[in-house]
């Protein structure tokens, strides 16, 4: 039998989780608010399922030969036709599309671990570590970064694996820039203060309660990062400093289709409209979150509104 107490007494346990789904339901309604956003995540998911399934539908790889068929347009054997050599462009386009995937997804991710941890270390033990690494990030940055990369990576003869490192070693400068500026106003918080307090030593410090608290901001990062990265790539193997035969990226089918841009244009066209797709979605996607996670934002205020 329900007593006063019980009928005053508020409902905690009803109320708390949906306090604490209520953040993550409001970010959710604030993206889903943006068409563009949504757009870009169904083309996104649209191209991988083409770079992880595409290959089921034809029986060609990017490395067969048909020597019946050179530089032939799309038909119903090449649906997307074949280059000089013979070799099949759907099946080029489905391996370049994943290499260049994982190349930008697995930059990006590395370029905001290395970054974060170096800009909040840089905002947290301030004083001299903070002036090295600033002096050490403002040099890197006016240095030729792109001659730098062409020159290193064709000494490591094209390796995928290898340029991943490289455009890591040299991308993560300014995000580092960027979560150092923002990390300098949580290192005088009150959680960091108490953690000091209580004896927490500072690497557990920066990975528990700093970088945690810059999740919107690496979030984006990491989402823009995967354009930059893509668009970094493409040059490389356009120029003949990335990715290297017999391996296939985006951009090396870039660099085959513009001599026969006139001649054969789908050699061009396919590998090029991959490449704006590409970084068209992930350009919605980043505006988006960023959108969404942004309270002032108009998008992020008009999602906040019942």
């Amino acid at each position: 039998m329900a007593t006063a107490t019980d009928a005053v007494r508020p409902p905690t346990d009803a109320a708390g989780p949906r306090r604490q789904l209520g953040r993550g339901r409001l970010y959710l309604r604030r993206f889903l608010r943006n068409r563009l956003a949504v757009a870009g995540v169904v083309i996104f998911a649209l191209l991988v399922l083409f770079s992880v399934l595409g290959g089921l539908f034809t029986s060609y790889t990017h490395t067969d030969a048909d020597f019946t068929a050179l530089t032939r347009p799309p038909d119903a054997v090449h649906w997307f036709g074949t280059n000089q050599g013979g070799n099949d462009i759907y099946a080029s386009a489905v391996h370049g599309l994943r290499r260049s995937l994982v190349i930008a997804v697995s930059v990006s991710v590395l370029t905001i671990v290395v970054a974060a941890v170096i800009g909040a270390s840089a905002a947290y033990f301030g004083g001299r570590v903070e002036r090295l690494t600033l002096a050490v990030i403002h040099f890197l940055l006016i240095v030729p970064s792109f001659l730098i990369l062409a020159l290193v990576s064709n000494r490591l003869a094209g390796d995928w694996r290898a340029l991943i490192l490289v455009l890591t070693l040299f991308g993560w400068m300014s995000t580092a820039r960027v979560i150092w500026s923002v990390s300098t106003s949580l290192r005088e918080r009150d959680y960091v203060t108490a953690a000091e307090f209580m004896g927490v030593r500072p690497l557990r410090i920066i990975l528990r309660h700093i970088i945690p608290n810059l999740g919107s901001l690496l979030i984006v990062n990491l989402t823009l990062g995967v354009v930059a990265t893509v668009l970094s790539e493409t040059a490389l193997s356009f120029l003949g400093f990335g990715v290297q035969t017999p391996d296939v990226s985006l951009g090396t089918m870039l660099a085959d289709g513009a001599a026969t841009i006139t001649s054969a244009p789908w050699l061009f066209a396919f590998p090029a409209g991959l490449v704006v797709l590409l970084t068209v979605s992930m350009t919605f996607i980043g505006d988006g979150l960023r959108d969404a996670l942004d309270p002032t934002s108009v998008t992020g205020a008009a999602g906040g509104r019942r």
